[in-house]
């Protein structure tokens, strides 16, 4: 079995979805340390042609808390839904796949959340299956109980856990784990660098590494599909 191990980050860029893709199972690793100015609450889309971030307003959001346990701040989240809403519509409205897309970005609001986990992690779920992807997902704070272990420790604890015979890490983590002690557990190792498809944003110039709405915006499923492969393991 392949997995991959990763925080929930909200409506991530492409190469996230990759590293979906390309796994059996996809544990959210929701019971680690929030990480403040990271890409758990917020992310980028285009306005007015160019980047622009859009952050989920948090309530205690700190790095002494677990992202499990950080909530949204239920005061200013429906009012903030509604200005990002206004945001999509008042810049992707003429994108070819802007009806379809932001009724897939409706659904997910639809429901109800009390922690950023929750809305992350239903963001990875819906937009996976809308494009085809049919990885299996679990939470890393409702099944291990190893907190107790730290980084490569933990990850190998989850993979021996999971049965897994590869655990497939981001590109940026190639620094911090070592193929030889997976390989002591019978687990190989790989990263995944994604290779990012230019495509047309009605831009003069390519904005890459923005979140999984633009490329859903301005792309069929189909297309979507062909970019998620383009990928290789290291």
């Amino acid at each position: 079995m392949k997995i991959a191990i990763m925080q929930p980050y909200l409506f991530p860029y492409i190469g996230y979805y990759q590293l979906i893709a390309a796994v059996d199972k996809f544990v959210v690793y929701d019971d680690v340390a929030f990480i403040k100015q990271g890409w758990i609450n917020r992310n980028r889309i285009l306005v007015n042609k160019t980047p622009y971030m859009f952050t989920v307003p948090l309530q205690n959001a700190s790095s002494f808390c677990k992202i499990s346990d950080t909530l949204i701040d239920s005061k200013l989240y429906q009012l903030w839904i509604k200005k990002f809403l206004k945001t999509l519509d008042q810049n992707y409205n003429k994108a070819s796949f802007y009806e379809p897309i932001r009724s897939v970005i409706l659904e997910i609001f639809k429901r109800d959340y009390t922690t950023i986990a929750e809305l992350s992690r239903a963001s990875l779920q819906q937009i996976s299956e809308y494009i085809y992807i049919d990885t299996e997902f679990v939470g890393s704070s409702s099944i291990y109980n190893n907190s107790e272990l730290k980084s490569e420790d933990r990850v190998i604890d989850i993979c021996l856990h999971e049965q897994a015979t590869v655990y497939i890490n981001s590109i940026n983590g190639a620094d911090l784990y070592s193929k030889e002690n997976f390989k002591q557990h019978n687990i190989d190792l790989l990263f995944i660098s994604p290779t990012l498809i230019p495509y047309n944003q009605s831009t003069i110039d390519f904005v890459s590494h923005l979140s999984i709405i633009d490329v859903l915006m301005f792309n069929s499923k189909e297309d979507i599909k062909r970019m998620i492969q383009n990928f290789i393991l290291i």
